[in-house]
């Protein structure tokens, strides 16, 4: 396990270690109760603002947990609250039969809501199956709703055409609600925010604008072309009266509104300008099984020796949640707090 970058803040308050674990609440008072599990590190596209575009050193199969190694940490988890998961990568769906570990973690006592976060490229032949399987919801990440500069952010031809396809499918197996994820970046997709809000008056769909986070492959990109989800709502007024709204079910950060009338709604996460810590609900298992506590940061715990030990993992998650850390501490076109993380996909975004 090693050591955040960060002090710990001196407004830590000390609970009961029997009432933090069987309650899932942190050090902050905060519940956790929400598990992003990456699947792979893996992805088919090299998105500029997450991956290098020769990708990374990737992990070999020996060092993923395998399908009923996660359900074993579900499974202790949910015992201590765990109530949502969701399914990440990498790219989730390039995981070879993703629909059976869905349907060992549905089975799972205490699991009430299981979503997927995906760039869509495959979903279009899996999204039935998932859906059988037990996926609820999905995220697909949609940067541009332009078919050449789609394929620029992305690095991968055909990628627009390939997502829609895909988010044809979403809709007609009947997942719900559905998200679509549009990373802000000046120069390259901010004229197209007007057009994303725009959807939301005729689909029942909720655009969420993300302000980029800053990693070790993306630090110019993160000086450079920073937008916050402030300047992007100010775009949307221009467009019509914006209502604050409570917005779809979902676990994570979003603030919702939506236009008079209209079926879908606009969401902003803001990790930069307004970071929301204070309400952070979740921890991260990555492929290779560390706990991750923070997206960023140094702070991991191994349970994947654990597991394949066949110890009981229960006093380690009970560690890796009473060492939570506050907040990150990531700074604009730097990687200081990214606790050396080079790439979202390396721990599921």
């Amino acid at each position: 396990m090693m050591p955040e970058t960060k002090p710990a803040s001196s407004s830590v308050r000390s609970l009961p270690a029997a009432a933090a674990s069987r309650s899932m609440v942190d050090s902050f008072g905060r519940r956790i109760e929400y598990l992003r599990i990456s699947v792979t590190d893996k992805c088919n596209l090299r998105c500029v603002y997450c991956m290098p575009v020769e990708g990374l050193p990737w992990l070999k199969r020996d060092e993923i947990l395998d399908y009923e190694e996660i359900a074993r940490v579900v499974r202790v988890m949910a015992k201590m609250g765990l109530r949502r998961l969701r399914i990440t990568g990498g790219e989730p769906l390039v995981r070879r039969d993703l629909s059976s570990l869905i349907r060992m973690l549905s089975a799972i006592d205490g699991i009430e809501n299981i979503a997927l976060s995906t760039n869509a490229v495959l979903l279009e032949d899996q999204a039935e199956d998932l859906k059988a399987a037990g996926i609820d919801r999905v995220n697909i990440s949609l940067d541009s709703l332009r078919a050449d500069r789609a394929d620029t952010i992305a690095r991968r031809p055909g990628t627009l055409d390939k997502v829609l396809r895909g988010l044809d499918a979403a809709e007609a197996v009947g997942f719900h609600p559905i998200k679509l994820n549009v990373v802000l970046m000046r120069d390259s997709n901010d004229d197209e925010i007007a057009d994303f809000a725009a959807i939301t008056r005729e689909r029942p769909w909720h655009i969420r604008f993300i302000e980029i986070m800053p990693t070790g492959s993306n630090t110019d990109l993160s000086a450079d072309s920073f937008i916050s989800c402030n300047e992007a709502l100010a775009r949307v007024r221009q467009l019509g009266d914006l209502k604050p709204v409570e917005g779809p079910l979902g676990n994570g950060p979003a603030t919702y509104y939506r236009f008079d009338d209209a079926p879908g709604t606009i969401g902003v996460i803001t990790p930069m300008s307004h970071n929301f810590c204070d309400r952070c609900n979740r921890m991260r298992l990555t492929a290779d099984g560390q706990l991750r506590p923070c997206l960023f940061g140094s702070i991991q715990t191994d349970l994947r020796s654990a597991l394949r030990r066949g110890d009981d993992i229960r006093p380690l998650v009970e560690e890796t949640l009473r060492i939570k850390p506050e907040r990150h501490w990531l700074v604009q076109g730097s990687t200081e707090g990214s606790g050396g993380l080079i790439a979202l996909s390396q721990t599921g975004g």
